[in-house]
């Protein structure tokens, strides 16, 4: 950048016709400029300007740098101009990764909406299970849904992620109801399973604020949410899931609530994004849209709550 900076005020000379001038339209002393040319020549190992007491003028080397030179300067001007506009609007590319489920089910719909505000934006988004690496594969923003671990990374909680147990009406039909925790230890249990990790101890509270940790047993394990709730379906077992993935579900009577007057860990969804200094614009704006749509009561709880309508 410094090569560049002197490049410039070599080329303001030129056009100014004197050292003083360029001095001044860049508001540098004539001192400094002339340290600043000199600093330039001997950086490059040639004279670029014969000096006089009364003119100024390049030298064969001087002209070959103002040709060559001259659009490098200029395309650095056009460059930094760009930059400093999209830092104060939303513009640029904006790269998201989101939980593949969760996206498609409840980002996709929202995208075209979100783009028409801000057309000089465009958009990546990654549909993917997988904990991506936001800085080593440059993306700006993730949306996760659980328990954050700590990390550099930061966090704006979007919505709550309101978990239950289900399980299909024939399950329970030919296994039998729980009554109680403890009966879970005594079912087939369908369980998620991220790499090799996967949590066989199921947390209930119930309204007396009393805990119960149950290990259950399970056949079928999958890193891959839509298994799960396959596999409920067909009447394989008792699931965990999110609110947000079976609400339409429990609305038709595919799936039934488990043990519904006992809960489950607090969970929420987040938006998490590198640390910085400052936030893009465009990052902002796409958070901000997200917890404005997604609201204090998100669209799947509302769509639970609202009564079925008549037909």
């Amino acid at each position: 950048m410094d090569h560049l900076g002197d490049l410039n005020l070599f080329l303001r000379v030129l056009d100014l016709g004197s050292i003083s001038a360029a001095a001044r339209s860049l508001d540098l002393s004539v001192a400094v400029a002339s340290q600043r040319l000199k600093r330039l020549e001997r950086g490059l190992g040639v004279r670029l300007l014969h000096r006089t007491t009364r003119q100024l003028r390049p030298t064969p080397e001087g002209l070959a740098l103002a040709e060559q030179g001259r659009p490098l300067v200029e395309e650095l001007d056009v460059l930094t101009s760009s930059l400093r506009s999209t830092a104060k609007s939303v513009a640029g590319t904006l790269r998201v990764t989101i939980p593949a489920s969760f996206g498609r089910q409840y980002i996709s719909p929202l995208l075209p909406q979100f783009m028409a505000r801000h057309p000089r934006l465009r958009l990546h988004i990654d549909l993917s299970d997988q904990m991506r690496d936001l800085v080593g594969e440059g993306l700006d923003l993730a949306i996760r849904i659980g328990t954050l671990k700590d990390s550099e990374l930061v966090a704006t909680r979007l919505a709550s992620n309101r978990r239950v147990l289900c399980a299909s009406p024939e399950y329970l039909r030919r296994h039998g109801v729980p009554k109680k925790p403890e009966d879970l230890a005594k079912h087939e249990c369908l369980l998620m399973a991220v790499g090799r990790d996967s949590s066989d101890v199921w947390s209930l509270r119930g309204r007396d604020g009393q805990s119960v940790d149950v290990r259950v047993q399970s056949r079928l394990k999958s890193n891959l949410g839509e298994v799960i709730r396959d596999a409920a379906l067909g009447g394989l077992g008792i699931s965990l899931h999110s609110t947000w993935h079976v609400c339409e579900d429990l609305r038709a009577g595919r799936l039934k609530l488990v043990l519904p007057d006992y809960s489950l860990p607090e969970s929420a969804i987040y938006a998490v994004m590198p640390q910085r200094r400052m936030v893009l614009p465009r990052v902002r704006a796409f958070v901000d849209f997200l917890t404005q749509q997604l609201g204090v009561t998100p669209p799947w709880e509302r769509y639970l709550a609202a009564k079925p309508s008549k037909k």
